[in-house]
């Protein structure tokens, strides 16, 4: 989209995605650091894996220019806890939006983030392509499949597990 409106568009990610973005004809930047030093906008687009989480730090944030803007609407855990409104506290950056908050469902209005004036929050109601529809749904079905046949995978609280096959072979 940002190509559409003029900008010049560089791309950070493993290098899977870089070089398909570098196939399309996008710019990799020199890096991390000079990707969050040099860009006005950066808009994260990545999902939510260990390898992913917090991977901007305040470090990053900080290296940000005064003017430039942070979206992120694909996952809050890619930012750093408390990371974002302690960066646009000081400045760098100038300005977030965000449809994605620490709290998945902020319910007080005394989150920090929400009453920044340099800060445009929505109830995670980002737009998504079909294509990440497609990749969630075999995801959802590859693990239920898996459960089903007694090998879950990607499971948050693992120690459930454990309770529940306890459970299940103890007489009621």
């Amino acid at each position: 989209m940002g190509k559409a409106f003029g900008m010049h568009v560089a791309v950070w990610a493993r290098e899977a995605s870089l070089a398909k973005a570098r196939a399309d004809g996008y710019t990799a930047a020199h890096g991390k650091e000079a990707f969050f030093a040099e860009c006005d906008v950066i808009s994260l687009h990545m999902r939510l894996v260990e390898a992913t989480r917090w991977i901007v730090t305040a470090g990053d944030l900080a290296r940000m220019k005064p003017t430039a803007l942070i979206v992120n609407t694909s996952r809050a855990g890619l930012i750093e806890p408390g990371a974002l409104a302690a960066a646009l506290q000081a400045g760098r950056p100038g300005m977030a939006a965000v449809d994605v908050d620490e709290e998945e469902l902020v319910l007080h209005a005394a989150y920090p983030v929400l009453a920044m004036e340099n800060a445009v929050c929505t109830p995670h109601i980002g737009y998504v392509t079909r294509e990440e529809y497609q990749t969630q749904f075999t995801d959802i079905f590859d693990q239920v499949n898996a459960y089903a046949a007694g090998r879950p995978n990607n499971v948050v609280n693992p120690e459930v597990l454990a309770i529940a096959q306890l459970c299940a072979t103890e007489p009621t």
